[in-house]
């Protein structure tokens, strides 16, 4: 996105002079190790290109505007910084600025002018992509550098603030694999995650003459929360049967084999299929790394498929449009890996495809995906990027 052009709708809305500032956060794409952040395992996240802008002005009042060319058409909100704190469940641009300003506040930061704020983006919104960590991280990364909040916690906490925010939003504990990858995104390299320590290291994503190509189904089934809280609930008993025989305080603290051993403790098939999904993951996510380290695309394409199967068989979270997807990339010459991406019941699919066997795989799967569904699915080339920060 030009910030030429960023800076000349912002002055259509809000007037010229003044310092305009403009910042940038990714959105991510997960490689591998889904839904398994909140039992203690690892995820491999990295940061798009693509993501969200803002543009931003400080006022000489205390009130807050804001409007975002992706959301509610440019329409212009606002609030005051010493109004009352947000009430949850609040939605919208301005329910997410509102809640990551809370966020600081709660933690004594004074906010000693309110802004004019501008958001834009080449980022899908609800597209699986992490649009909403992606807002939340823009916004905590713009606030700290703008009043100077470095050693109070702000940049250097921005997944924690996000984290926050989505707290007093909805409710909910959030994941932190998200605004992770959002944060700490590097060019050209994937970031191997530890949950709940935030403990990373960054891998080197040498694809040589491979692409990784991001399919959207464009779709989000209703009720997925629910499905989440249950699955979370099922885990969770699987872990306390799992404990009277085990010395351990996370599933993912199980090898494979020491689960396979032991397993028959949680008396309860669903409560077993969920908890055997969350251990091979881990340990799926761990090998992946390794191969990747060595260059062997072929494995890691391997594991992608594996990873795939688990989510839909074991832990229930994919769709027929996503499933759709998979078995239609896997027929493709030339496709080493195909997943799910993301929380699932809709959203994105992520493929490792040999360059040459691009193009062929979009015809295939635009094709074959329309006439099942009526639905047109959009393809994007994934490549890793840079985490949130100022653009100069």
């Amino acid at each position: 996105m030009e910030i030429e052009r960023l800076q000349h709708r912002f002055e259509e809305i809000y007037g010229g002079g003044g310092q305009i500032r403009f910042f940038f956060s990714p959105g991510r794409a997960n490689l591998i190790g889904e839904h398994i952040d909140y039992y203690g395992g690892h995820a491999l996240p990295f940061a798009l290109t693509q993501g969200i802008y803002s543009a931003v002005r400080l006022r000489s009042d205390q009130t807050v505007q804001v409007s975002s060319e992706n959301i509610e058409a440019n329409r212009v909100r606002g609030f005051r910084l010493d109004a009352e704190p947000p009430v949850r469940g609040i939605g919208g641009c301005l329910g997410h600025l509102r809640c990551v300003v809370q966020a600081f506040q709660d933690r004594g930061c004074h906010l000693h002018s309110g802004m004019d704020i501008l958001y834009a983006g080449d980022l899908p919104i609800g597209g699986g992509l992490a649009s909403s960590s992606a807002f939340d991280i823009l916004t905590s990364v713009m606030i700290s550098d703008l009043f100077g909040f470095h050693d109070r916690g702000g940049r250097s906490d921005a997944v924690r603030i996000s984290q926050e925010a989505e707290l007093l939003r909805g409710g909910t504990d959030c994941d932190l694999v998200d605004p992770s990858a959002c944060i700490l995104g590097r060019q050209g390299h994937a970031i191997f995650l530890s949950a709940p320590s935030l403990q990373y290291e960054y891998v080197p994503l040498r694809l040589k003459d491979t692409r990784l190509i991001i399919t959207n189904t464009m779709v989000q089934h209703p009720g997925k929360w629910d499905h989440y809280l249950t699955r979370r609930t099922e885990c969770e008993k699987a872990l306390k049967k799992l404990k009277v025989v085990s010395n351990i305080n996370q599933l993912c603290d199980l090898s494979i084999d020491t689960f396979n051993n032991c397993k028959d403790v949680i008396m309860n098939e669903t409560y077993m299929k969920r908890a055997r999904h969350v251990v091979s993951e881990n340990a799926r996510t761990i090998r992946a790394v390794s191969a990747l380290r060595v260059g062997n695309l072929r494995r890691f394409g391997e594991l992608m498929n594996q990873s795939h199967d688990s989510l839909r068989d074991d832990y229930e979270v994919s769709c027929p449009e996503l499933d759709a997807l998979v078995c239609q990339a896997r027929e493709v010459p030339g496709v080493l890996g195909s997943r799910m991406m993301g929380g699932g019941f809709g959203g994105c699919t992520i493929s490792l495809v040999e360059s040459a066997a691009a193009d062929a795989y979009m015809e295939k799967l635009s094709e074959s995906y329309q006439k099942q569904f009526g639905i047109a699915p959009e393809f994007y080339f994934a490549e890793a990027g840079d985490g949130a920060r100022e653009l100069k």
